[in-house]
C-alpha cells in the first residue's frame, strides 16, 4: 500500500504498441470500404413501410413481431 504506485493511473492509460505498416494499411482499407458502403447505402431509395434496420438476408435472420427465424 505504501509503495507509492497508483493502480488507477496505470489502468487509465493502456499500453499501446506500434502497429506495423501492413496493419495500418489494412485499417485504412477497411475504413475506405466502410465509407464506400455508407455512401452507397445513403444513395439508395428509402423504403416506405418497410421493417427498418439492416437487410435480413445479409445478416442471416428475419424478425417479424418478435419471432426470429434463421435461414
Amino acid at each position: 500500500m505504501g509503495d507509492g504506485s497508483n493502480k488507477a493511473d496505470e489502468e487509465a492509460e493502456p499500453v499501446r504498441r506500434k502497429l506495423s505498416p501492413t496493419a495500418l494499411r489494412a485499417l485504412a482499407e477497411a475504413e475506405a470500404r466502410r465509407d464506400e458502403y455508407y455512401e452507397r447505402e445513403a444513395a439508395m431509395p428509402k423504403e416506405i413501410g418497410g421493417r427498418g434496420g439492416h437487410e435480413p438476408g445479409r445478416y442471416g435472420d428475419w424478425e417479424i413481431k418478435g419471432l426470429t427465424s434463421d435461414f
